[in-house]
């Protein structure tokens, strides 16, 4: 599972997350929730072993992001916040790159590779330059790279931003077939996704947690749930 405990990060006078605690388990897929500037992305990046936490702790299947951040890393499959790629590398190349990255060779390397496009359904594009490509494109090569190892954990930044309604379709269902053995924590500020695609939702406010539910109590507490206006 995922843990963490009193996780803090400050950025000269600003706190940008304030002492989260909650833990995830296999089989969950976790919609963190938040407006803009609350704190989400941060909280993914200290997850990721890409930002240092100011104070607190999180592990990752039992290995501590600080201690032991290249174990840990091994677990994750990340796709941070607008798929960033090598524009001028073709489909196939970065993934292949991408690969050998993670540490896989020779016929592991194609089998892999293999895999992750037919996944996500990238065998049309494979020769062209990732610059080229349409959004919803680009976020696929993004989860491409992120499933190629076949982490344990994948933790997806905005996974559906600015794509349009029939490729936040394709993104969601690609997401509740990835999740049936992993754990996954998407960051999103659209609620229909966490009702689409989450078993639970913890939302955050100004770097700290507010809610941790599932959708379905979440929408109960509004006081708008099944009202009727006249």
């Amino acid at each position: 599972m995922i843990e963490i405990s009193n996780l803090t990060k400050r950025f000269a006078q600003h706190t940008a997350v304030d002492d989260l605690s909650f833990q995830v388990q296999r089989g969950e897929v976790l919609g963190f929730l938040g407006p803009n500037g609350a704190g989400k992305s941060t909280t993914m990046k200290m997850l990721t072993g890409f930002l240092a936490p100011t104070s607190g702790t999180a592990s990752i299947l039992g290995h501590d992001i600080r201690t032991q951040t290249l174990q840990a890393q091994r677990q994750i499959g990340y796709l941070p916040e607008g798929a960033p790629c090598y524009g001028d590398m073709t489909v196939r190349g970065f993934l292949e790159f991408i690969a050998e990255v993670r540490g896989f060779r020779g016929a592991d390397k194609r089998q892999r590779v293999g895999a992750a496009v037919a996944q996500v359904e990238l065998e049309n594009v494979l020769g062209q330059s990732i610059e080229t490509l349409s959004k919803g494109f680009k976020r696929r090569v993004g989860l491409a790279q992120a499933i190629l190892h076949d982490p344990q954990v994948l933790i997806l930044d905005e996974p559906t931003d600015g794509l349009d309604p029939n490729q936040k379709h394709q993104v969601r269902q690609l997401i509740q077939g990835l999740a049936q053995d992993k754990i996954v924590i998407i960051s999103t500020h659209i609620l229909e996704e966490v009702s689409a695609v989450c078993t639970r939702a913890v939302v955050i406010a100004q770097g700290r947690l507010v809610a941790d539910s599932t959708p379905l109590e979440l929408e109960s507490r509004s006081k708008y749930h099944q009202a009727v206006t006249l």
